[in-house]
């Protein structure tokens, strides 16, 4: 299927839209040692308030996929953009690290509304190959986000302090309301008709080996991101403000991989890649283990293995996301909110795991990218056990 001039014009809002995500997480990864120490709180402590978005994230799902079916993709979208800038506001003026939690959990009930909506709009105009590659494209647009967000949050730290952090993300949430409440187009309609619930989504065999398998992979990468500030910065004395140079480094893999995977999907059955993708994944994070328990090389020995499992990953989000939702027409919200629910649930759990086992090294980071890495292969393997 051919892109229009109007669909690479909505996939642009929409990827700027979904960006409210990644630009939540990473902007504030800089200041995480920094509200640690404002707030008198741990840094496991401070960990948690990326898993507690996590946790608002895959709530979040729930919340709005039977709304999307019910009265279309706009109104939701609406009602969490708005949340998302007031939640945002909360997050500047938090008092204790508790609060901060909270009103991360309530950002994130209200910035998940675009992601659920951006893959039921893909899921309502485009076939499963191309609906690939269209996830491809928003990876390139949303994946800007983890190279600026660490850098502009790092001059605003320097700056402003971290309460300013959240001060920005809340002028963006406006600015995408307003986008997309001036050029978003309605894709579906208000339905009444029957649609299927979470069940019937998560027990169709189409659905749970792709959803389960991108989501185990995806919180490999999640761990990596609750890790990251502190190895990086706390282990290997990486300076705040250079911490976007490397974090962005994996980042530029990410959007490469994903603008690959369209190059891919032209010459190979989608679930082909997705399991080579997968594999490669498990392998690299496997090497990144290693050297980790080794201890030799210091940064420069861990950043190629990561290097090589983020970018991995920009051929497993797109293709797993539209497998999943490639069976579903009339519950396409219900089922983008199942896959949403899954994929930040367990980024969530892998959040907490490494927050919780925070001892001074990587190697709670790595293990857990290990972990993800060789049970999202077993799941896809036991479950979908025939390829294409």
């Amino acid at each position: 299927m051919q892109l229009t001039a109007s669909h690479k014009r909505l996939i642009l809002i929409l990827g700027i839209a979904t960006a409210i995500g990644p630009m939540s997480i990473d902007m504030y990864l800089p200041a995480l040692p920094t509200l640690a120490r404002d707030l008198a709180a741990s840094q496991g402590q401070a960990q948690f308030t990326l898993s507690s978005f996590f946790v608002g994230l895959a709530l979040g799902q729930l919340l709005y996929g039977p709304m999307i079916d019910r009265y279309g993709r706009k109104r939701p979208l609406y009602i969490g953009l708005g949340l998302y800038v007031l939640a945002s506001l909360g997050c500047a003026l938090a008092w204790r690290i508790e609060a901060l939690m909270a009103f991360r959990v309530l950002q994130a009930l209200g910035g998940g509304s675009a992601m659920v909506v951006a893959r039921v709009i893909v899921r309502d105009l485009f076939d499963p190959q191309t609906a690939a590659r269209v996830f491809s494209l928003l990876m390139l647009v949303m994946g800007v986000a983890p190279i600026l967000a660490p850098m502009v949050g790092g001059w605003v730290l320097l700056g402003f302090g971290w309460r300013w952090i959240f001060g920005v993300l809340a002028l963006f949430g406006l600015g995408c309301l307003l986008a997309v409440w001036r050029a978003l187009p309605e894709t579906g309609g208000p339905s009444t008709g029957p649609r299927g619930g979470y069940w019937s989504v998560i027990s169709d065999r189409r659905f749970l080996p792709y959803a389960l398998g991108g989501a185990v992979a995806q919180a490999g990468m999640f761990a990596y991101i609750a890790g990251a500030p502190f190895v990086f910065i706390e282990l290997y004395r990486v300076p705040p403000e250079h911490f976007a140079k490397v974090f962005g480094a994996n980042a530029f893999g990410l959007i490469g991989a994903s603008q690959f995977n369209r190059w891919l999907l032209d010459r190979f059955p989608l679930e082909r890649v997705l399991r080579s993708a997968l594999l490669a994944h498990a392998l690299a994070a496997l090497a990144l283990l290693a050297v980790v328990l080794s201890g030799a090389g210091g940064l420069t020995a861990i950043l190629p293995p990561l290097f090589v499992c983020v970018a991995a990953l920009g051929l497993v989000f797109p293709n797993s996301s539209a497998m999943a939702m490639a069976p579903f027409e009339r519950n396409a919200g219900t089922a983008s909110a199942s896959l949403g629910m899954i994929q930040y649930g367990a980024a969530a759990l892998s959040g907490a795991v490494v927050g919780s086992w925070h001892d001074g090294s990587a190697l709670p980071m790595a293990a857990v990218i290990a972990i993800c890495g060789v049970g999202s292969n077993l799941l896809l393997r036991t479950l979908a056990p025939k390829a294409d």
